[in-house]
């Protein structure tokens, strides 16, 4: 028998019911958030809602926020009342959550809608980390994540790819695949799911989350710890983009039906939910072997590099109109990714004094919430101004001295293009060509691309002139 084989056998049951919630979870996640930017901003003729860039920022970036930083919270509730009951809960928030986003229209409820939707993620995120970590030993661990990670990706692909069928046909659609998804949760955690064993306490839930806060403020105290969180926001910051911006891109400037009639495929067929969710199938199939690759050098530098081969992924993803290119910049964009991401959390374990790793593991949310923030925002009015078709529309009526009433929910973004098309005398292609052309919408890249070598390089400074070479030793 394999060793492989010997440590799947080590495996309880409650450890494989944990990881297939997980794959559902994901699936109703992903299927969503990879398409919630397009959602958010496309015309209302279309069902989506009509936002502006900066709005689409706004909403996503603080409530994304919120999801990596309430675990600090959330994980306490379910140390205090058990695992079983908080996914109960996470699950019917979800359901509530997605219903409610796909039903709000105004701004300011789908805001307070998306929000509460992460606070079903932030219950969930603590309890399914817990349980893997519960259920694996120091044998079984590497092999145990690397399950819970496949598992990340297996429903981070199928998801969106469907989300790109769906939303065609009708939004609610892509709603409702979310909500059937993490409602099939339910079976497994009624009847498969069994709570863990949790050492009792003494201490109250309030005091328990006064506990929480206070280790982060200890941890905080290293001052060059939080450099790297700092550094390591600015790489989450370019990472998000995946989903914050490049939906968009792709939906705005990019004929995807030359994929498709490649392939042989009805026009309508790829579309940009479809396009990103190759990133996940990239992780599936190759993650093994860059880890393969990666895992020959220190954990710091194989971030400095991924996250470099990242930056590469995206300046590719924002150059061109040509999809097969853009294809390529998503792989190049997995391969960065896999050479880094997964090296941020071994990172934080080596460089933890023995004694404090519980707690600098627990801060390592703070650069993903800071990154999800910053990522809200340079997805808003700086994409705007640089690649947003209709922002540059609007420039270009202006300097022609056209006159076109404003985009409101009178008068959709599809209404505003046809008037200027009819202005400019171009169908929709001519005018769309005549706007990258003009107003160089691709530039975005050097914005997106230059925060991702930046994060490189502060990475290397980092480690030549703060740590001095010794990046397993950050006290």
């Amino acid at each position: 028998m394999s060793k492989l084989a010997e440590v799947l056998k080590k495996f309880p049951r409650v450890f494989w019911v944990s990881n297939i919630m997980e794959l559902f979870e994901r699936w109703a996640w992903y299927g969503f958030y990879n398409a919630f930017a397009l959602y958010l901003t496309l015309s209302k003729d279309t069902g989506a809602l009509g936002f502006s860039q900066v709005q689409k920022g706004a909403i996503i970036g603080t409530g994304s926020m919120l999801l990596y930083f309430l675990p600090v919270i959330t994980g306490a509730i379910a140390d205090r009342i058990g695992y079983k009951k908080v996914l109960i809960f996470s699950y019917t928030a979800y359901v509530a959550g997605f219903f409610m986003v796909g039903t709000f229209e105004s701004y300011g409820l789908v805001f307070a809608a998306y929000i509460f939707l992460a606070l079903a993620g932030a219950l969930f995120k603590p309890v399914i980390s817990g349980m893997i970590a519960k259920t694996t030993t120091d044998e079984t661990a590497s092999v145990g994540f690397g399950i819970f990670y496949i598992m990340v990706n297996i429903g981070g692909f199928i998801g969106p790819f469907i989300a790109g069928f769906l939303y065609k046909v009708d939004w609610n659609l892509v709603f409702l695949m979310s909500i059937v998804t993490i409602a099939i949760n339910y079976i497994f955690v009624f009847f498969f799911f069994k709570e863990p064993y949790r050492a009792p306490s003494g201490v109250k839930f309030l005091q328990n989350i006064g506990i929480a806060f206070k280790n982060i403020w200890l941890t905080l105290n290293n001052c060059k710890y939080v450099l790297f969180l700092v550094i390591m926001g600015l790489f989450w910051t370019a990472f998000n983009q995946l989903y914050y911006s490049f939906p968009v891109f792709l939906d705005q400037w990019v004929d995807m039906d030359k994929i498709a009639y490649l392939l042989g495929l009805p026009a309508g067929t790829i579309t940009a939910p479809t396009i990103s969710s190759m990133n996940a199938f990239f992780i599936i199939a190759l993650q093994m072997l860059v880890s393969s690759v990666s895992m020959r050098y220190r954990p710091l530098q194989s971030m400095i590099t991924g996250i470099m081969i990242l930056g590469g992924g995206l300046l590719l993803m924002f150059l061109t109109r040509n999809p097969w290119i853009m294809l390529v910049g998503v792989l190049i964009f997995a391969i960065g990714e896999m050479a880094s991401s997964p090296k941020f959390n071994e990172y934080v374990g080596r460089i933890a004094p023995p004694d404090k790793k519980a707690l600098y593991m627990g801060t390592v949310f703070l650069a993903i919430a800071i990154g999800h923030f910053l990522a809200g925002w340079v997805s808003g009015k700086p994409f705007e101004v640089l690649a947003d078709k209709y922002y540059l529309l609007s420039k270009a009526i202006e300097q022609k001295g056209y006159t076109i009433r404003p985009i409101s929910d009178q008068f959709t973004q599809t209404q505003y293009f046809e008037k200027a098309q009819e202005l400019f005398g171009m169908d929709g292609q001519q005018l769309t060509s005549y706007l990258w052309d003009s107003y160089h919408p691709s530039s975005v890249w050097v914005l997106f691309t230059g925060i991702a070598v930046a994060a490189s390089l502060l990475l290397l400074l980092y480690d030549k002139f703060i740590l001095k070479g010794q990046s397993n030793k950050v006290k």
